[in-house]
């Protein structure tokens, strides 16, 4: 990658600057929200208590009003005690108070529809405030990334080259796996339920027809189910060890050790150093990848006939060793069978900011080495 960089530096300080105005803007915007938020905090918390006052007003005049109705209504019942006069103040004193209620039962509606505008309408002021907030201190981080020395911005950019082809091939390699579990799907127990099905049907006939067989075909039938059962379960181990969950790393990391052994006929031992400790789950599937990773190129590439598995773990760090007898090979030389297997192991290893060291040579074997600090440990 090549280019001037005294260009580069003159495009990069007028971005700058740039930025810099704008982080202003930004903030006087961020500053205005914040003072329009502080007047309609002011304007709600007084159209609140002009609302309650309101309120208050409107039950008073309402109890007035039930009064005035009842006086009415007892003048309206007693002509002999009650002049004509009387009954007509008690109808306009009667019809005044309710139209006076009316009056304010429709100023509270008002003042009610006004406050919650208001809310409102402070609500989204003060997110527009938040966001101002957020971009300044977003646009700070960009200058300040920006501001630094053009050797460290192609450091990153080479590190976000690696990371975009890393994860291009971790997403090739989940594609090829999701094929690979989906034809083993097909071809294994969908293959062996569909088998059942006949088989179950064929045990229907003979209910029917033969029945002095039948036993023996359900028996046959019993075991061609537990065998495919446990062909499932295979699946479902490669796919996540429930030991990993249930038990821990170290003895998810032996039952697949011995699985392996036994299926490539390559002897694996394993050896724990130390106490053994639950992890983090991100912790636990990373050292197990790394370990599933490190014996499946033992299987493809190393022409091994022993492993060693060697799990130290202290207060302050887990580290896992796996070494091989086998073939051995350069390792300043890329290997292009290895090259993503490597780069993959590598890849876990600095999520959780741990360290990875390949060890090998012509004829002397392979050996692996991850140390992780632990921060967080699982009782």
């Amino acid at each position: 990658m090549s280019m001037d960089t005294g260009l580069l530096d003159k495009i990069l300080h007028e971005t700058i600057d740039v930025i810099e105005r704008s982080k202003e803007q930004i903030f006087e915007i961020a500053e205005s929200a914040r003072s329009e938020c502080r007047r309609m905090e002011k304007e709600v918390k007084e159209i609140k208590e002009q609302t309650l006052r309101i309120i208050e007003e409107v039950d008073h005049w309402e109890i007035e009003e039930r009064k005035a109705r009842r006086r009415l209504m007892r003048v309206s019942k007693d002509f002999q005690r009650y002049s004509q006069e009387d009954i007509r103040q008690s109808y306009e004193e009667a019809h005044n108070l309710q139209m006076k209620v009316a009056v304010l039962r429709e100023k509270e509606r008002q003042m009610q529809a006004k406050r919650t505008e208001l809310e409102i309408s402070y609500a989204n002021m003060v997110k527009t405030a938040e966001k101002a907030e957020k971009l300044v201190t977003q646009v700070g981080v960009a200058m300040s990334y920006l501001s630094s020395n053009l050797q460290n911005i192609w450091e990153e950019i080479e590190k976000l080259q690696q990371q975009q082809q890393i994860g291009f091939a971790i997403i090739k390699a989940q594609e090829e796996e999701r094929r690979r579990i989906a034809r083993g799907i097909h071809d294994g127990p969908a293959q062996s339920m569909a088998n059942v099905v006949l088989r179950a049907e064929y045990c229907e006939q003979l209910l029917d027809k033969k029945p002095e067989l039948l036993r023996e075909e359900l028996r046959a039938l019993k075991d061609f189910t537990r065998s495919n059962l446990e062909d499932i379960r295979k699946i479902i181990f490669d796919l996540r060890p429930m030991d990993l969950d249930d038990l821990g790393l170290v003895p998810a990391i032996k039952r697949y050790a011995t699985d392996f052994a036994g299926k490539y006929q390559i002897h694996v031992e394993v050896n724990l150093l130390g106490e053994p400790r639950r992890y983090t789950p991100a912790m636990e599937v990373a050292l197990f990848r790394i370990m599933q990773e490190a014996l499946n190129n033992v299987w493809k590439h190393s022409r091994a006939g022993e492993v060693k598995i060697i799990v130290e773990t202290t207060p302050l760090a887990i580290t896992m060793a796996i070494k091989d007898d086998g073939i051995g090979f350069n390792v300043d030389q890329k290997q292009p069978s290895q090259c993503f297997g490597l780069r993959g192991m590598r890849e876990w290893a600095a999520i959780l900011r741990g360290t990875l060291r390949i060890a090998s040579a012509a004829g002397k074997g392979t050996s692996i080495t991850v140390k992780i600090p632990v921060e967080e440990v699982q009782p």
